[in-house]
């Protein structure tokens, strides 16, 4: 099957949703309410193009003037004031529009097309154009003259306009790609997202997809789920243990978490979750890497934690054994965060990954239903990629008899699933675990006491003579 010659974007995250790139010679409506990013998108694709030795010819159709369209443009690290005027050509055909109509903007545009040589074609301004038409046979012809000019020049062509077209208007019949731009407002957060309405002839993923608009221009993060609807890599699984960095744990789940498995551990704040997680994270090496990819305790208060149970990870991570992301949660994208973990993962060759917590990458979402698809695309990525994974939830509750599942189905995504709660006991407040569920593995059902301490974490079996221990409010069996 012939495959179509793909023209690289240069933002990161678009090609991936184009299934590769634009459709060289192809034409493409990009829409969107002012502020959208539109001018920023084709002006990012138009100086990547010309990087790779293209030539561009930017049409305006609008009475802003260029100076002020390059002071803004200015601002990001991928405009190139010196190629201006050579590369890239910058044409205003606001006065011929008004003055001489769309016969004569046609004209205009194939002459400078012809004599820059441009292999691509932005025409900013499509709004005031069908503004001038007289009809619908009129827009189609302004666009078809220029289509087909274009065509045969080999040039890719981008009609940019701030209008909301239908499916069923001249523009969007006559081309091959509608690429739409907009912003939603959940809560006071603003979020910026990006569809591809129609691909002629090419795949494309579809839905929508956030976007954001950075010092280098514009990061497109398609969803995860769309991304990585099947892992890239065959599943790895086997039968091979990697130690838990709890010598009492691995002694009652067969000597460890089965490798390129997803542990989950949930229960409140100071259960020892995080404990857990350095303790995992502590059996790093330099030849298989760990990474802690946490969103509530900045690298310098994890360092302090777990130099109180006798982990030293600055050293770790001098060796090269230990790398540390954080996220504050105040702000990001669910997907941007998956992508910067997978990222992570592949650049630094991680073999162990423990994520403290998924609830705080969940406090991003702007759309929750969507939570179990994510997480289960990403975990199935990270099994993949031969990565161990311990994730953390936090649960709200102290004490309660009720054991609610951190998010609907999430126990299904993850392998191992282990409860942990804080019990009373004759005046004594102490931290239990209990392992709810281990995949292909025999496990020791026992409710455990964690004992935190300078050396670590343990393990006890220290509720034998009690009753009611999962509620909270545990009472020692009489007579026992």
């Amino acid at each position: 099957m012939e495959q179509l010659k793909r023209l690289q974007s240069g933002i990161p995250g678009l090609d991936a949703l184009l299934k590769g790139g634009l459709v060289a010679g192809a034409s493409y409506i990009v829409q969107g309410r002012p502020g959208s990013g539109k001018t920023i998108l084709a002006n990012q694709i138009a100086f990547n193009h010309i990087r790779s030795g293209g030539r561009v010819l930017v049409g305006t159709l609008l009475s802003e003037s260029h100076e002020r369209l390059f002071q803004f443009l200015s601002t990001l690290s991928f405009f190139d004031a010196s190629r201006v005027g050579a590369e890239i050509q910058f044409v205003s055909a606001f006065d011929t529009l008004e003055n001489e109509g769309l016969d004569e903007v046609v004209k205009l545009l194939r002459r400078e097309i012809s004599r820059q040589k441009a292999t691509v074609l932005v025409v900013d301004g499509l709004l005031n154009a069908r503004s001038k038409a007289e009809n619908q046979i009129d827009t189609k012809k302004f666009i078809s003259e220029l289509q087909g000019h274009a065509a045969f020049a080999g040039c890719t062509v981008l009609f940019l306009t701030s209008s909301r077209l239908d499916e069923g208007s001249p523009e969007h019949t006559m081309v091959d790609g509608v690429i739409e731009m907009g912003e939603e407002l959940f809560g006071t957060r603003s979020v910026r997202r990006i569809q591809l309405r129609k691909t002629r002839g090419s795949g494309a993923l579809s839905g929508l997809h956030e976007c954001e608009i950075t010092d280098d221009g514009l990061v497109v993060y398609p969803r995860l789920e769309s991304l990585y609807s099947k892992p890239t890599r065959i599943d790895c699984a086997d039968e091979s243990r990697i130690g838990s960095g709890i010598a009492s744990l691995d002694a009652l789940i067969e000597g460890g978490l089965p490798k390129a498995s997803v542990t989950l551990a949930t229960g409140p704040a100071g259960t020892g979750k995080t404990c857990m997680g350095l303790s995992f994270l502590a059996q790093s090496t330099p030849e298989e890497p760990g990474l802690h990819f946490g969103f509530y305790e900045t690298p310098q208060r994890l360092r302090l934690k777990a130099r109180a149970i006798g982990i030293d990870l600055q050293a770790m991570e001098d060796n090269g054994a230990l790398h540390l992301i954080w996220q504050p949660t105040s702000e990001g994208l669910l997907d941007s965060l998956g992508i910067r973990l997978l990222n992570a993962v592949e650049e630094k060759g991680i073999k162990r990954v423990v994520i403290d917590s998924l609830g705080g990458m969940a406090r991003v979402t702007t759309n929750t239903p969507r939570l179990i698809e994510f997480f289960s695309a990403l975990m199935n990525e990270l099994r993949a990629r031969d990565v161990t994974v311990l994730g953390t939830w936090e649960m709200r509750d102290l004490f309660s008899a009720d054991v609610n599942a951190p998010a609907p189905e999430l126990s299904s995504v993850v392998d191992n699933l282990f409860l942990m709660r804080f019990v009373e006991i004759e005046s004594e407040l102490k931290r239990m675990l209990s392992i709810l569920k281990m995949r292909d593995s025999f496990y020791d059902p026992a409710l455990l006491e964690v004992v935190i301490h300078d050396n670590g974490i343990d393990l006890h079996k220290a509720f034998k003579q009690a009753a009611g221990v999962l509620t909270g409010s545990a009472k020692p069996i009489q007579n026992a």
